[in-house]
C-alpha cells in the first residue's frame, strides 16, 4: 500500500492567509497535483487544521502575543487560523482534490493543539492510520505540504510509529524559513526517514 498524505495546504498558510508561510506557490501546487494524480498511489489523503474560534494554540485566547511562547497554553501561540468554517480553514483551490480519498481534520478540541496528521498533542490518534490501512507489511508513505518545518516534521515523525518507510517530497513542501526547513529535515533525515 503506497499512501500520499497532503499536509494542511490550506488559505490560511498559502500565500495572504493569516498564518501565510513564503514560497513558490505557484510551484507547490503544481507539484503536489502532478504528485496526487500519479497512478503509483493507492490512497490520497489530506489534512485540515480545523481549530474552533477558541483554541488553545491562538494567541487572543490566551491575550498573549502571536509567535512566543505562552506560559498558560504550554506552547508557542500564533495568530487565528483555520477556523472552523471559515474560508481560511478550507483546502486552497489551486490544489486538485479530484484525487483525494480522505480528508482528515486536525487541532479540532478546544484544549489540544495538533501538528501531526496521525496524533494530538494531547496522545491521542486522529484515526488516520486506519484509514489508510497503515502498518500493515509493505505500507509506505510519502508526505508534503505545509509547514515543512511543523505539520509535515510531525507527521513524518508520527507516521515512523507505524511504518518504516516513510518518504518526505522535498519540493512539494514550503517551510516557514529555510533554516527551520533545513534543521527539521536533517533531523528526519538521521532519524531514518527518506526524502526524494
Amino acid at each position: 500500500m503506497k499512501t500520499l498524505i497532503i499536509v494542511d495546504v490550506q488559505y490560511d498558510f498559502c500565500l495572504d492567509g493569516s498564518l501565510a508561510v513564503k514560497g513558490d506557490f505557484a510551484n507547490l501546487f503544481d507539484t503536489i497535483n502532478k504528485l496526487s494524480n500519479l497512478k503509483t498511489f493507492d490512497l490520497v489523503a489530506a489534512t485540515q487544521d480545523w481549530h474552533p474560534s477558541n483554541h488553545i494554540s491562538f494567541a487572543s485566547t490566551h491575550a498573549a502575543k502571536p509567535f512566543e511562547y505562552c506560559e498558560k497554553a504550554d506552547q508557542v501561540v500564533w495568530p487565528d487560523h483555520c477556523i472552523q468554517g471559515t474560508r481560511g480553514s478550507k483546502l486552497h483551490i489551486a490544489l486538485d482534490q479530484n484525487p483525494i480519498n480522505f480528508i482528515v481534520r486536525k487541532g479540532m478540541k478546544i484544549e489540544a493543539d495538533s501538528y501531526s496528521a496521525f496524533i494530538d498533542a494531547d496522545g491521542v490518534e486522529t484515526g488516520l492510520h486506519k484509514l489508510l490501512d497503515i502498518g500493515n507489511e509493505g505500507s509506505e508513505i510519502y508526505i508534503c505540504g505545509i509547514a515543512a518545518d511543523v505539520c509535515v516534521y510531525f507527521t513524518a515523525l508520527d507516521a515512523l510509529k507505524y511504518t518504516n518507510k516513510v518518504t518526505v517530497v522535498q519540493n512539494a513542501c514550503i517551510g516557514t524559513s529555510a533554516e527551520a526547513t533545513n534543521k527539521a529535515f536533517k533531523d528526519l533525515q538521521e532519524k531514518g526517514i527518506m526524502f526524494i
